[in-house]
């Protein structure tokens, strides 16, 4: 691997999240970037916008003089434009495999873990605004995923799933939870599972973690501990200019450091923040760090409300038994504070492997709710397994949908390419890492 970062560098699957953040901000360091990618989205039409060439679909003639090729996760050893630039002499590295090099001169702020590193990741930027970011989603402050500055901070959304978290040179390593999820990456193995997240906080100088998650509360390492059920004090929850909010009090280690107001409901959101706010005070006061959460305004797909007429529409990336129960919560506190009724869930399964992980958990997550809508699984490659979700989860007696489609604020619900019902009026939310997200928003 190169020394330096290379001149000239073309990303194979520019569209993703994750691929098109490290292009962002190479871009902005002066990197002449070019990519490539199986079809147009609003993220390649949005780095075409930025001046970045990029070629749909994938094809040799993207490889020319690049320094360095950089492919997503999902690219085989026979993509045509990986084949080219070995034919060429051209170093490929997959994003796991560029991350030590892109960042290994960089003062890293790393947040890792199975829920809300994005969150945490986006609330932390906003408080050390003189930073880049790399978001696993996109920061509604900033429009983006990517907040790219020429400056030697970054706060960077840590990935556990491909063991990618520890090649990110952490400075400061952040750890939301360490529940097991993407196991498959780990073998099935719990002990290499954790031992992964040891590593990982091991590499930084600086660490603060979630102190009551069941394995991070037994490490022994040197760090910030947070202990939410009595470090975070006072959880308040109110509207402001129409906006969710959640005020608290923060403790630890004996000191108060007061009260802080963040964007968004929940005692996840109040985690979240805590954790981030933890973090920024290894390098800026605390008047300074409670002054700028106020710049953190939501991330796209995290209770991310997209209509506030009759029927309240919210989007929320939930794909997970325990992220689908704290954003009920959440609605739930929404609804106190609000005149909607009920709430309508609708969830699109994501991948047979996770729901068949934590299936139990998967029945129980929806307790509480009015109304249940199931779409098909969004498989993300993998092959179709039976699972009898009608008899699975009678209890809620859900609906079964194809697919939504968007009328004002409304949602039809279709099967079969025909109408089968409306939803008018209450909260509807839906559950999804999928593309149900772009049936919310009104388009495919």
């Amino acid at each position: 691997m190169a020394l330096e970062i290379p001149k000239s560098i073309h990303f194979i699957g520019i569209g993703g999240i994750g691929i098109s953040a490290l292009a962002k901000f190479l871009h902005a360091q002066g990197v002449k970037v070019s990519g490539s990618d199986m079809c147009e989205g609003c993220v390649t039409k949005e780095l075409k916008a930025m001046g970045i060439p990029i070629c749909i679909p994938h094809a040799k003639e993207s490889i020319n003089c690049q320094d360095l090729v950089i492919h997503s996760a999902i690219i085989k050893p026979d993509n045509i434009e990986v084949m080219e630039a070995k034919k060429k002499g051209i170093a490929v590295l997959s994003r796991k495999e560029a991350l030590s090099l892109i960042l290994k001169d960089k003062q890293v702020y790393a947040v890792a873990g199975a829920h809300g590193k994005s969150t945490t990741t986006a609330i932390l930027s906003a408080i050390l605004q003189e930073s880049s970011a790399l978001i696993g989603a996109e920061s509604k402050e900033f429009g983006s995923n990517t907040r790219a500055l020429k400056t030697n901070k970054v706060v960077f959304e840590a990935d556990e799933s491909d063991k990618s978290f520890l090649e990110c040179n952490p400075y400061c390593a952040i750890v939301t939870n360490a529940e097991p999820e993407h196991m498959e990456t780990y073998g099935h193995n719990l002990e290499v599972f954790y031992q992964a997240y040891r590593d990982f906080l091991e590499l930084a100088k600086y660490r603060v973690i979630n102190a009551e998650d069941e394995f991070l509360k037994t490490l022994q390492c040197e760090c910030v501990r947070l202990y939410p059920s009595k470090d975070i004090e006072n959880i308040e929850y109110f509207l402001k200019d129409g906006e969710p909010k959640t005020r608290f009090r923060l403790k630890n280690s004996g000191k108060d450091l007061g009260v802080f107001e963040v964007y968004g409901l929940g005692e996840h959101i109040a985690l979240d923040a805590a954790l981030a706010i933890l973090a920024a005070l290894e390098c800026m006061e605390v008047e300074q760090i409670r002054q700028n959460i106020q710049n953190f305004c939501g991330i796209k797909k995290r209770f991310d409300i997209l209509s506030k007429g009759k029927c309240l529409i919210v989007d929320d990336y939930a794909h997970h038994p325990t992220e689908i129960k704290a954003t009920l919560k959440s609605l739930k506190k929404y609804q106190e504070l609000t005149q909607y009724q009920q709430i309508c869930g609708i969830w699109q399964p994501h991948k047979y492997s996770r729901i068949l992980d934590n299936l139990e958990e998967f029945v129980e997550c929806f307790s509480g709710i009015d109304r249940l809508v199931i779409l098909p699984v969004y498989a993300v490659g993998e092959a179709k397994k039976e699972i009898n979700f009608s008899k699975l989860f009678a209890k809620y007696q859900p609906t079964f949908a194809d697919f939504v489609k968007r009328e004002g604020d409304s949602l039809v619900l279709y099967c079969n390419g025909v109408e089968i019902d409306r939803i008018e009026s209450g909260i509807a939310v839906g559950f999804n890492a999928g593309d149900l997200t772009y049936q919310l928003r009104g388009g495919f």
